[in-house]
């Protein structure tokens, strides 16, 4: 009897003590992949939200110059730019999914080359969006928007042009970098630049009185100055694996990497144009500039806020495709958990101080108690959306680290253009909701295309896409033979 008792308890002991391994081994996990996550995503975090918030800053300094001036940077900001932003940042989507994959399978070489083909199609793109910066006001006029808000929008949108040349090859040199995670040197250049924009604008403005020419001068000087550095660091021989120098394979195999491009492409444009669309629905509303300022406010609070999460959506999409490219389907699959259990963890905390704080961040932007007002009537709202944020990006991450931005596109566009905007245009026309409709109809939009990305997410058969990424880099590999400056040849 003494003995079966003694033999229970050893057995017990046992179960135990495998489960304290196994609880150990797991928290070892966590934390391995955590410090892996956290290398990519607190630079990504900290170039995003520096970035950003070159943008907010130069909308908080014209909102203090007039309300006129803040309706009218929204406008084009959020209509215009976000529209070249969009197509810009999508195309380059593409290279994420190319370099993380090509790192991941030891193909350091073929990282510039991507970026070189990259580099040819958003160029291309970029000449061709110029006419709707240097007629700005005309297509405002068109898409009927207020006239005084149109008229001042055209002389902001010209200092844009400079920003649309920027895009193509800042968000390419990013992806190009944060994919072997040396992205922490734009970190220093993104927040250098942006305390630099901060310094240049309150003389600019307050100082000397530039006004809109001060304020725009100042965001195209400091946002030039970061891609200026990025160069000087990738050529200046600090990527010696992986840029070779300027190579004639860029010209080769551009349609399937068009292909990807134009699918990322529509994939992130179709998300960051639907609040393009929000925005000219409430510019038709009544009193339209302050409808225009308080939800504009929002939006950029939102989004600055949305650039965290961003930091993870990189940070998911290198993981991911360095996992996928090494063929570690367990591994991509654990770093997806580890991931979105931390943003969320993040979203949660956001979620309460935008809750408690929603109206008194309004008057960084404006002085108006009107606008003010209406900020405070959208706080909940906000929150809400915060606390979504927190998810969809990094499932959105996955889809770009995996390559699957085609079935992404679908879905952001039944969940954003069937759901989201027709139920928001409902609630702001025929109830009285107005400026609170439009939101809720976002946050729904949002909310749908979330729950869809987890199905599928969940759904993955994660050996297969190991084996898919390794078809891809097989189909697109050159050998490690690259003439540079027609005269230089790597073995």
């Amino acid at each position: 009897m003494r003995l079966k008792k003694m033999e229970t308890g050893s057995m017990e002991d046992m179960l135990l003590g495998s489960r304290e391994e196994e609880g150990g081994d797991l928290k070892r996990r966590f934390f391995t992949e955590s410090g892996k996550l956290w290398r990519v995503a607190a630079p990504s975090i900290l170039i995003r939200i520096s970035s950003f918030g070159m943008l907010v800053l130069t909308q908080a300094f014209l909102g203090h110059i007039s309300g006129l001036e803040l309706a009218a940077y929204a406008l084009v900001q959020t209509v215009l730019l976000r529209f070249a932003n969009g197509i810009l940042l999508g195309m380059a989507s593409a290279l994420q999914t190319l370099c993380g994959q090509a790192y991941g399978a030891r193909q350091y070489h073929m990282l510039g080359i991507y970026m070189q083909r990259s580099w040819i199609f958003l160029l291309a793109v970029a000449t061709l969006m110029l006419p709707l910066y240097i007629f700005a006001t005309p297509i405002l006029f068109i898409l009927g928007e207020d006239t005084k808000i149109a008229e001042a929008a055209n002389a902001i949108s010209l200092w844009l042009i400079p920003i649309i040349f920027y895009f193509a090859f800042y968000f390419t040199l990013q992806m190009f970098l944060q994919a072997q995670q040396k992205n922490m040197i734009i970190a220093w250049l993104a927040s250098t630049s942006f305390a630099l924009q901060l310094l240049l604008s309150w003389v600019a403005v307050y100082r000397l009185n530039l006004g809109i020419s001060g304020a725009m001068g100042s965001m195209v000087f400091a946002n030039w100055l970061t891609l200026i550095g990025e160069f000087v660091y990738v050529f200046g021989g600090w990527c010696p694996e992986t840029w070779r120098g300027f190579s004639k394979s860029a010209f080769y195999d551009l349609w399937p990497v068009a292909k990807l491009s134009v699918s990322s492409g529509v994939m992130i444009c179709v998300e960051l144009w639907y609040n393009s669309v929000l925005i000219l629905v409430v510019g038709y509303m009544k009193n339209a500039e302050v409808s225009l300022s308080a939800f504009s406010i929002c939006l950029s609070i939102t989004t600055w806020e949305l650039m965290i999460h961003f930091g993870f959506l990189s940070a998911t999409c290198v993981r991911v495709a360095n996992e996928l490219g090494r063929g570690d389907a367990k591994a991509a699959k654990f770093a997806v958990k580890v991931v979105l259990s931390t943003s969320l963890a993040i979203g949660v905390v956001f979620f309460v101080l935008f809750l408690v704080f929603g109206k008194a961040i309004s008057y960084a932007f404006s002085s108006s108690e009107e606008v003010a007002k209406e900020v405070a009537s959208l706080r909940v709202y906000v929150a809400f959306s915060v606390l979504l944020n927190s998810i969809q990006p990094v499932l959105s991450g996955v889809a770009l680290g995996a390559g699957w931005q085609s079935i992404v596109a679908y879905v952001n566009i039944g969940c954003y253009y069937v759901i989201g905007i027709p139920l928001g245009l409902l609630l702001g026309y025929l109830t009285s909701l107005q400026v609170r409709g439009i939101w809720i109809g976002m946050i729904c939009g949002i909310a749908a295309q979330t729950f869809v990305l987890i199905c599928i997410t969940r759904r993955t058969d994660w050996d297969l896409q190991v084996e898919k990424a390794k078809a891809r880099l097989d189909r697109w590999f050159l050998p490690d033979t690259i003439e540079s400056d027609g005269n230089r040849s790597h073995s």
